[in-house]
């Protein structure tokens, strides 16, 4: 039986009167984490691609919170800073999930600039220029929290992904950099490093027998990771229970990594 005081106390993954912006929650990893948030209490406003992100708003809603879609293409920069100006001039934003990004599979000989250009854009630079307008506010406020989406292949180089390999790569560095600077000033930035997941990033390896064999054989999971799997960790990561987590990349692989 739950005594008055332990009933009392709040839980230290409370989201309630936080508000969080998170990219890229169409679908996928970035839609399972905003629900996650907003079961947890936050109020939302949604960034991404116009008409993509129409079914997580509604499933927000449905769960009782405030939530509001904002059309943005993050590899349109002048957009992005602008955007973000906006947001952040009209409502206190507490919490920033930089989940939105895009992978190219080819052969490196074969990698355009333009292709190039593009991922990096939207990977890294995009990521970079939201934690800077949404991070600004927070250091003067003394509080805030970002969580940015990395990649195992934060850590290695990967097959034919040069250019998101590149991009997160320097994610963990810009994650791990903004912690040095902001920690001191009450805002923890820290990064989730996915493993291997049902996303659409991943439908050709899936489809591919011998590389989906290859990959679920060093999974000590035995299974792909699917998108709720990374709602809880961002949660975490958002929440005072964190207050002490700083400038770290939380692997959540299933154990890859440790194979």
């Amino acid at each position: 039986m739950t005594s008055p005081a332990t009933a009392e106390t709040p839980s230290p993954f409370d989201l309630h009167g936080r508000r969080a912006v998170v990219t890229g929650a169409g679908r996928g990893l970035g839609q399972a984490i905003a629900l996650g948030l907003a079961r947890a209490g936050a109020d939302l406003i949604l960034l991404g691609r116009p008409g993509a992100q129409t079914s997580t708003r509604d499933q927000v809603a449905e769960l009782g919170r405030d939530v509001r879609v904002v059309d943005l293409d993050i590899s349109d920069h002048d957009a992005v800073e602008r955007v973000a100006a906006e947001v952040a001039g009209s409502r206190q934003v507490d919490i920033l999930v930089n989940n939105a990004g895009i992978i190219d599979r080819q052969d490196s000989v074969q990698v355009s600039r333009k292709s190039w250009n593009h991922v990096v854009d939207i990977n890294l630079n995009g990521v970079f220029l939201l934690c800077q307008a949404f991070g600004r506010p927070m250091t003067e406020r003394g509080y805030g929290k970002i969580v940015n989406v990395a990649s195992l292949l934060s850590f290695q180089g990967g097959i034919r992904v040069a250019s998101y390999a590149a991009s997160k790569h320097a994610v963990t560095g810009i994650t791990k950099a903004l912690a040095n600077e902001w920690g001191p000033l009450g805002v923890q930035v820290n990064a989730i490093a996915p493993g291997y997941m049902v996303t659409d990033n991943t439908t050709a390896l899936r489809a591919d027998p011998d590389r989906s064999r290859s990959i679920l054989e060093r999974i000590p999971a035995g299974r792909w990771g699917n998108a709720s799997d990374i709602a809880g960790p961002a949660v975490f990561l958002s929440s005072p229970a964190a207050d002490y987590v700083n400038g770290h990349v939380l692997v959540v692989d299933g154990g890859w990594m440790a194979r």
